[in-house]
């Protein structure tokens, strides 16, 4: 089974009416399976090589968030047994967010080797995050220069950037069920 196969079964996901949680986790966890201890690896080299351009006051920071939060969700989806997942998606979203998904996904794959997992592992973990946990794509408590974080106040998410990515198609963020915070 080859990573660009993931797109072909989103799309064909999307052709439902409804989608369920559980539709969702199936093909997540489908395609985890086929990543390696060495794929990871391999991700996590990709993420430290991208955090070089972090500040560097906030490039630990950024590497800690997105190594854990970001490179170890496989993990959670792998080991993820409630299929008892009974409700929908937010199709609507789904929908929206599939061709920003696939440019990404191709913009990875122009920079990778053909072996390289990271493409797959990038879609697979903003989709877990989005719709199976409900949370942003960068964890609560996120620290952005400026010591500005993602938040959470009365259930509802905040990030503090999500509108300087506004006009970058290929932003992870338009995906992303966090509001900009109000008050920034």
């Amino acid at each position: 089974m080859e990573s660009e196969y993931i797109l072909i079964e989103l799309k064909e996901l999307s052709s439902h009416d409804t989608i369920t949680k559980k539709e969702l986790m199936g093909l997540l966890k489908k395609y985890a399976s086929i990543i390696s201890v060495y794929d990871l690896m391999m991700a996590t080299a990709h993420m430290r090589k991208d955090g070089e351009y972090v500040h560097a006051n906030y490039r630990e920071k950024y590497l800690e968030v997105y190594i854990k939060y970001f490179i170890m969700r496989m993990k959670e989806v792998l080991e993820n047994e409630d299929y008892n997942y009974k409700t929908n998606i937010d199709k609507k979203s789904f929908d929206q967010s599939f061709p920003m998904l696939e440019r990404t996904f191709e913009k990875e794959r122009l920079t990778a080797s053909k072996d390289d997992k990271f493409p797959l592992i990038y879609v697979i973990t903003a989709l877990y995050t989005t719709f199976i946990l409900e949370e942003p794509i960068h964890p609560v408590g996120s620290e952005f220069p400026g010591s500005l974080k993602v938040e959470k106040r009365n259930g509802e998410f905040y990030c503090p950037v999500k509108d300087n990515q506004k006009d970058n198609t290929n932003a992870i963020c338009h995906l992303c069920l966090a509001e900009q915070t109000p008050d920034i």
